[in-house]
């Protein structure tokens, strides 16, 4: 399968938008690297994940008429994961990996049409705007290795700023590397959002986007679309793993999630999911 990188959300512009310094990109379409052709993928300068770690990441193998690509996503229900709209969009199915930490060595899997995506009605594709879809999936029973993943319903209006967090997938360990198999991690801190504005712009960093900072190149990549930010101190879903810069995974700049706390009620109209 083909992966994509970086996964950019350009949101509309405004006319008091801040000049952007840096081109977001969807982290299913950053930079190449040399397994043309391959799945690539693994977190940047993180660490590898033990069993039962995260029990709330799946792998999400997608397939289109034309190639396919890997993503990850979160379970929030017994029937129900989300991930990424533009890891969705145009494609024709997903298997869903469960359990698993080397990536296709899952606990098991089930393979879903297109008809059971909900991906978000005001999505767009040129700027990224609302990159969140859900999978309705066949039941799965809850165990130390497939659990779910609470739901921010308390922390609505929290801007999470310098609060600590842990995102996890299968994406590349550095800009140039190639496939790497195993599930890891990386502990980042939420920054504001005028803070990565000033690096994107705040037409592309809307209210509905978190960024953290990403030291050492300790950064999400290709391959990790999708996939979940969870705080450390309270197991909730906060993001859902969207861009990093153009200029490449270890750059330095922000990395750029889907606000979950923004699409509270649009996955409770969807899924029947509440506090």
């Amino acid at each position: 399968m083909k992966l994509f990188l970086t996964v950019l959300a350009v949101a509309v512009a405004c006319a008091t938008a801040q000049p952007q310094k840096a081109k977001p990109v969807p982290l299913k379409d950053a930079v190449q690297g040399p397994a043309s052709g391959s799945i690539e993928g693994r977190i940047t300068n993180g660490y590898p994940a033990y069993e039962g770690k995260v029990p709330y990441i799946v792998g999400l193998g997608f397939s289109s008429g034309s190639g396919g690509w890997w993503c990850g996503g979160s379970i929030i229900g017994n029937t129900w994961v989300v991930t990424a709209a533009h890891c969705t969009h145009g494609a024709h199915s997903v298997t869903i990996y469960y359990g698993a930490l080397w990536r296709l060595q899952a606990q098991y899997t089930h393979t879903v049409g297109s008809g059971s995506f909900r991906q978000h009605s005001n999505y767009n594709t040129n700027n990224l705007n609302n990159d969140i879809s859900l999978i309705n999936t066949p039941h799965v029973d809850f165990w130390s290795h497939v659990n779910r993943v609470e739901l921010p319903w308390s922390d609505r209006h929290n801007s999470y700023d310098g609060w600590w967090a842990l995102a996890s997938g299968w994406g590349r360990p550095c800009d140039s590397c190639g496939v790497s198999d195993y599930l890891n991690c990386v502990d980042s801190q939420i920054i504001s959002r005028d803070a990565c504005a000033g690096v994107y712009g705040s037409d592309v960093v809307t209210d509905n986007v978190i960024c953290t900072s990403t030291p050492d190149g300790k950064s999400t990549c290709s391959g990790d679309s999708g996939g979940p930010l969870v705080l450390h101190d309270r197991n909730t879903l906060v993001g859902v793993t969207s861009f990093v810069a153009s200029n490449g995974c270890t750059s330095g700049l922000p990395d750029g999630f889907t606000r979950v706390t923004s699409y509270l009620d649009w996955i409770r109209d969807h899924t029947g999911i509440s506090s």
